[in-house]
């Protein structure tokens, strides 16, 4: 019997497209540690679908396509598409090494009312990528956001 997902990948997996796919690849493995698992060439080379890991996690990365109604940021003059929640171990290094390979950070360190330390970057075509670290456990009754 087959298994349902495969072993490699979880139940709930996100894509995010791309104007430039396999510019992208190489920023977001370079920028935040992704390594890239998986890539489909099409029949020009360029990539039209990839699998990229990173701290156990998967996300799927391909070409854009108006046609088929799969956009980057860039064709909708910088609209944000999607969001992207990525745990990792250590935040602070993460943001570090974000900042020092020229990420746009759109927001600082922060730790936040529900625990975790957590920054938003933006890759070259505009998609926003939020990295935490969980720092500590808030009882949910206590758990209030700030007004």
């Amino acid at each position: 019997m087959v298994q349902n997902p495969p072993a490699d990948m979880a139940r709930v997996n996100s894509g995010v497209y791309y104007l430039y796919v396999d510019a992208a690849i190489d920023w977001l493995e370079k920028t935040f540690g992704f390594e890239t698992r998986l890539k489909i060439p099409g029949e020009d080379g360029k990539t039209v679908h990839a699998e990229l890991t990173i701290e156990g996690g998967v996300i799927m990365v391909g070409p854009a396509c108006p046609d088929e109604k799969k956009t980057s940021p860039k064709m909708l003059d910088g609209a944000k598409t999607q969001g992207v929640y990525i745990y990792v171990d250590d935040v602070d290094a993460h943001h570090e090494r974000a900042q020092s390979a020229g990420a746009v950070i759109f927001s600082e360190l922060e730790d936040m009312f529900y625990g975790d330390r957590v920054y938003t970057a933006v890759d070259p075509e505009g998609h926003h990528w939020k990295f935490a670290t969980h720092t500590r456990d808030i009882p949910l009754e206590e758990m209030m956001p700030p007004r």
